[in-house]
């Protein structure tokens, strides 16, 4: 339990947090009841920002971390699901597993916001962790502690399209206007979202990815949507957790790319009924709003040929040079 004096400091620390966010920049956008705030290139909202910053004074990483990576609305969920369900393929089975009951974010938590207990999930041997932060963003602790990360990027024109209407189910749950599509997509396309620019976001971690290849895995969920099954034999490796021959024969990876497809997601009760962050006011969300399609190209049947290209022309001119192509 938090003493007294912990409580004092943190205290202290949140109240000169917000104390600083509110002289950065802002925008109000998106429809959301908070603004945006721009720290360091990019954009957030108080409560994440908050949550970095805390995270940057407080979290201490352990080298036998994992900690996923990425952008809002690139297959965080997904990731989450097959990484848990790889790590914890002795102490559970199909019909034991957590992810049965819980959400993928509730079994995989936050760092930003969940670090304070990450001391409880730990005791349970399993060292996941999450983040949206950009690279720049991460605690010292991280890079200092040599611990393994997994970041995920995405098409940036499906990237948007599922932002765009995630951002509509959240609106809705508020009773809070939607922005239209035309409107939200020139937000995007000049980086004003959460944890935006896309680009920067994902160009931070590409390049740690050159200087690190043994210490940070770089996916593009395109092709983990092509062949899951390939891609999670690399992750298991990555993590230290690999398939045995055996497990392979067995197949046992086979049956972790069933257990975590959308499909079967989408369809549990908790991803249909349940709330995320229950309790904790405007943070808390149907579950419902986190699952919608998962589809490779569904931006075309959302985006004009003039918004794809100027997407297009956009990302072209980001990567430029840094030999990566989305």
């Amino acid at each position: 339990m938090e003493s007294h004096i912990e409580k004092q400091n943190r205290d202290v620390l949140q109240k000169s947090f917000k104390e600083m966010i509110s002289t950065l920049p802002k925008e109000n956008c998106w429809g959301i009841p908070e603004a945006l705030y721009q720290y360091q290139g990019f954009w957030l909202t108080p409560p994440f920002l908050q949550g970095a910053l805390s995270a940057q004074q407080q979290f201490q990483a352990q080298p036998t971390d994992i900690i996923l990576c990425s952008s809002p609305r690139t297959g965080a969920a997904w990731l989450k699901s097959l990484t848990f369900a790889t790590i914890t393929r002795t102490s559970y089975n199909d019909s034991t597993t957590p992810l049965l009951s819980k959400m993928p974010h509730d079994v995989v938590p936050f760092m930003e916001f969940d670090h304070a207990q990450f001391s409880t999930n730990r005791h349970l041997g399993i060292p996941l962790l999450a983040t949206h932060l950009p690279y720049s963003f991460l605690p010292r602790s991280i890079i200092d502690s040599g611990c393994k990360l997994i970041y995920i990027c995405r098409d940036p024109k499906d990237t948007f399209v599922s932002l765009h209407h995630f951002n509509a189910r959240y609106n809705k749950s508020q009773n809070t206007q939607p922005v239209q599509l035309d409107e939200a997509f020139e937000l995007f396309y000049e980086g004003v979202n959460w944890y935006g620019p896309y680009w920067d976001h994902v160009l931070g971690y590409w390049k740690a990815s050159l200087e690190h290849p043994d210490k940070l895995l770089f996916l593009k969920y395109e092709e983990l949507i092509e062949d899951t099954v390939l891609y999670l034999k690399k992750i298991a490796e990555f993590m230290g957790y690999p398939f045995s021959s055996e497990e392979q024969q067995q197949g046992v990876p086979e049956n972790i790319v069933q257990l975590c497809s959308f499909e079967n997601l989408n369809g549990l009760e908790v991803n249909k009924t349940g709330k995320h962050r229950d309790g904790q006011g405007d943070l808390a969300m149907e579950n419902n709003i986190f699952f919608r399609k998962g589809k490779v190209g569904d931006w075309k049947n959302y985006l004009t040929t003039e918004m794809a290209r100027r997407l297009d022309q956009r990302t072209l001119q980001k990567f430029r040079g840094s030999g990566l192509s989305v």
